[in-house]
């Protein structure tokens, strides 16, 4: 991962420093260099080569596409359609050819030579709500330094979390002057999020590597429970120490971001659960997705069908795969099982939760989350797999 390598540390702390020394109207320009310097290097190094630097250019794009934006603006429809077009034709054109040629034993739709951007899933995202709240008037202009380094501010580029420029934009010309705390306290986020990654996440892996056909058929039930109960601790480990670190260096430049992780396993149902868990991105979903389909407005019927469809959405985004699908369509489920239990709790019971209630509740509702897991780390027939050895042994 990015945040490992000692590449990354090298870049960032110069442009840290050199971020806080000059004028404001500098730092938006320092941001966009180091991002376009960042995106370059690691797209070489990490992702495709030569060909994935050349997809700088989307970024200039959208540059130059975003300052036709303003409110009702045919142009911002414009930017969101083309920032799905991006997101479909990278990440999704093998997926869709894929299982559109499969029932005719063709391939030949399959774009072999594709390759993910890098960060191309969150900052489409991020291209989107700006298209999106300057068409409702949301969100002021700015200039276009600090749009630009709004997109191209690499600590957020690769995993988040998604930031929304109200907020963002004028940190960069107005940062923290509090060196000393910004500091000592980014520092030590950085160093949380390198100890999760490394003393945690790295040591489970040893674990989780056993979530495979061949090991699963040969398990006993005990060890495919011990399995996933690491995977789920892996991938909260992991995940939230590439926060912590994105949160922590944005720190040292005395910029905030949006928390992404709020002890998400701790939560007594499934919709407090996302709450917590990637809040950037559920609240992006929520915001972009759920709202415009109607929300919590209309009958029952339709606030379930909206959830469903937003956990759909969000399990392809993570990833171009049924399994993906079906993850994201459980947890659909278990937020439409949750409502309708939410719906239908007040007209029967109306008393404070009891520390057994609320136990047997969190018990519910991770091992839920757990079990979902199987569909997130194996692809769909090996999950499958994995829940018949599970229950039938």
């Amino acid at each position: 991962m990015i945040f490992t390598t000692s590449a990354y540390y090298i870049l960032l702390i110069p442009t840290a420093i050199l971020f806080r020394i000059v004028g404001p109207q500098v730092r938006p320009w320092i941001c966009v260099a180091s991002g376009a310097l960042f995106f370059i290097y690691f797209s070489v190094t990490e992702v495709g080569g030569w060909l994935g630097a050349a997809c700088i250019l989307i970024f200039l794009w959208e540059a130059v596409i975003s300052r036709l934006y303003s409110p009702r603006s045919a142009w911002c429809l414009v930017g969101v359609a083309a920032s799905l077009c991006i997101l479909g034709i990278f990440k999704y054109w093998n997926f869709t050819t894929g299982l559109l040629s499969a029932p005719f034993s063709r391939n030949s739709l399959v774009w072999r030579g594709a390759f993910l951007p890098l960060g191309v899933s969150f900052f489409t995202f991020e291209f989107i709500h700006y298209a999106v709240d300057r068409y409702y008037g949301r969100v002021e202009r700015g200039t276009l330094g600090q749009y630009l380094a709004f997109i191209f501010f690499f600590p957020t580029l690769v995993a988040g979390p998604i930031k929304r420029f109200q907020y963002f934009g004028p940190g960069v010309e107005q940062p923290s002057t509090d060196w000393p705390a910004d500091w000592n306290r980014g520092i030590t986020r950085i160093l949380v999020g390198l100890a999760k990654k490394f003393a945690v996440a790295d040591l489970l892996t040893s674990v989780t590597d056993h979530l495979n056909r061949a090991d699963i058929a040969a398990a006993s039930r005990g060890a495919l429970i011990v399995w996933i109960l690491a995977y789920a601790w892996k991938i909260y480990f992991d995940f939230s120490a590439y926060s912590d670190i994105a949160i922590g260096s944005a720190r040292l430049f005395g910029i905030r971001i949006p928390e992404n992780f709020d002890w998400p396993y701790a939560r007594t149902n499934i919709t407090e659960f996302w709450r917590r868990w990637h809040r950037s991105l559920w609240r992006w979903l929520v915001d972009y997705v759920f709202v415009p389909l109607g929300g919590s407005r209309g009958s029952r019927l339709s606030v379930y069908v909206n959830l469903l469809s937003v956990m759909l959405i969000s399990g392809l985004w993570h990833g171009a795969g049924l399994n993906f699908i079906a993850w994201g369509a459980w947890h659909g489920s278990l937020l439409v099982i949750h409502r309708l239990w939410t719906d239908w709790r007040p007209l029967h019971e109306d008393r404070t939760p009891t520390f057994v209630g609320l136990a047997a509740s969190w018990g519910v509702t991770f091992a839920a989350v757990t079990l979902g897991w199987a569909l997130f780390a194996m692809d769909l027939p090996t999950a499958l797999f994995y829940y018949r050895r599970l229950i039938l042994g």
